[in-house]
């Protein structure tokens, strides 16, 4: 996937105020408007600086896109990481969906089709003494160790808030929340921090904070749900002749009881050893068999010596 430049389809430098976006957005809606223009290519320049302006005029969707922009690289693949948008708040509840980000592109969609954030308003009450507004809920992506939804933590998390200074340039501030984290807790479940969200209007109530858990990246593990899933490499003779390995588990180590004759993407199986819950998800070791390197001269004569001993053909199932 291409990254779009919004700053380079608007003509507008990075630092530009919100007025000054506004105003490149109206010249250019003026100018490739597919009922008045005669440019060829009007329609998809339309569409192009209306995405482009989708975005940009947000301050919260501005920022985070920076925050994206920051790490890209001309010419490379695109691919957003999945915490592109992790520690920062916004307004509003979900995404846009359906025919709103299908109007938009590829990119458009990939980022905000599934984390779009839309201004979710307040509740309004009225009566004899007054007006009274609750506050907006805000809504933030965090990113947690895998560890914590083990144990339970508590953690101090920074949050930073796009907003506008008083020239209309983009700006953040930051606040630091102390969270408690629960047990058991699923990548995507939400923490929802009561009160913590825009204050209210009136007598009206602040809104609520929902923070979604995100794990960071694990240097051994993968999640799906509840279950963790571990490559373990194996040597070819523990693959074959079976055995007990020493295999990492979230509790600490355990002996692993390969069984003999046990091939490359074998599944075994470490019920309720997954993330905590009711019930508890599976710890699942998928065997990899890794070779040791040809690289002295006894090595070779090894492998020279399993070739005419075993007799092996592992094509054999090809037909070759």
């Amino acid at each position: 996937m291409e990254f779009k430049d919004y700053y380079k389809t608007m003509g507008v430098a990075r630092d530009a105020t919100q007025d000054e976006i506004k105003r490149a957005y109206r010249k250019l809606a003026r100018k490739f408007h597919p009922d008045v223009s005669k440019e060829s290519d009007a329609e998809k320049r339309f569409k192009e600086v209306g995405e482009a302006y989708e975005v940009l005029k947000d301050p919260e969707k501005r920022a985070a896109y920076d925050q994206l922009g920051m790490n890209w690289q001309a010419g490379q693949e695109f691919r957003p990481p999945p915490d592109w948008d992790a520690g920062f708040e916004f307004r509003g509840s979900g995404p846009l969906g359906g025919e709103e980000a299908a109007a938009f592109s590829d990119f458009f969609e990939s980022l905000f089709g599934r984390g779009g954030f839309r201004t979710a308003h307040g509740t309004t009450q009225r009566s004899s003494r007054g007006f009274h507004l609750r506050g907006e809920d805000h809504h933030a992506k965090v990113m947690i160790d895998l560890e914590d939804a083990f144990r339970g933590a508590t953690r101090s998390l920074t949050l930073q808030i796009p907003g506008l200074d008083t020239q209309g340039h983009l700006i953040t501030h930051s606040r630091t929340l102390n969270v408690r984290i629960p047990k058991g807790i699923r990548q995507g479940q939400q923490i929802r921090l009561t009160g913590q969200g825009a204050p209210g209007m009136g007598e009206g109530q602040a809104g609520d904070l929902y923070l979604e858990v995100e794990f960071r990246p694990h240097p051994f593990y993968t999640v799906e749900g509840r279950d963790l899933f571990l490559e373990l490499p194996v040597a070819p003779w523990e693959a074959a002749l079976g055995g007990k390995v020493k295999a990492p588990t979230p509790d600490g180590l355990i002996d692993l009881t390969i069984p003999a004759n046990a091939g490359a993407g074998k599944k075994l199986r470490l019920k309720g050893r997954g993330i905590p819950g009711k019930p508890p998800g599976d710890l699942y070791v998928v065997l990899q068999i890794a070779l040791p390197k040809a690289d002295t001269e006894s090595a070779k004569a090894l492998y020279r010596k399993m070739e005419e001993s075993l007799k092996f053909n592992p094509r054999a199932r090809l037909g070759v």
